[in-house]
């Protein structure tokens, strides 16, 4: 039977954490999907190209909704697109100096409150999944490397 205790919970902290990164982008002088932007360009697997497809896989959004908030971005001088080496027609998004100087501070920013929160969260998911997550921290790290496409999102009800 789930823990639905422990569900709830976890989702209460998940949702603490997402209104404390919502207000930090905000008062940095951002919108927060700005900010999951720059974070998912700057986090990207290796093995993953920063395309508008990727990058909307990334953000669980539209193709035409991540190609405004690039926009946004590049107006702003946080991001560029440039042409791909290997194929002309693909374009890739990078962050320009501003936008790596921004994405440092405000995640500087998050790491603190990451660290006052990350026990409460352990502790919920480790009373979740068994303590998997303590005795095989790398576990996580092959379920994203399965994830990772550069197929764009084919599914149409995000926005």
């Amino acid at each position: 039977m789930p823990d639905f205790k422990a569900m709830a919970e976890l989702r209460y902290q998940i949702r603490k954490f997402l209104r404390f990164s919502e207000n930090a982008a905000r008062q940095a002088g951002i919108e927060p999907q700005q900010h999951q932007l720059l974070l998912a360009i700057r986090g990207l697997p290796d093995a993953a190209s920063p395309t508008i497809g990727v990058l909307a896989e990334r953000m669980q959004l539209q193709h035409h909704s991540t190609v405004e908030l690039v926009d946004r971005l590049v107006d702003r001088n946080f991001l560029c697109r440039l042409r791909s080496t290997n194929d002309r027609r693909q374009v890739l998004v990078k962050l320009t100096h501003d936008g790596e100087e921004f994405l440092e501070k405000l995640s500087l920013h998050h790491l603190e409150e990451l660290q006052s929160a990350g026990p409460t969260f352990v502790k919920v998911l480790n009373s979740l999944l068994g303590d998997n997550l303590i005795d095989n921290p790398d576990s996580s790290s092959e379920v994203v490397k399965e994830n990772v496409t550069d197929k764009p999102r084919k599914d149409k009800n995000h926005g």
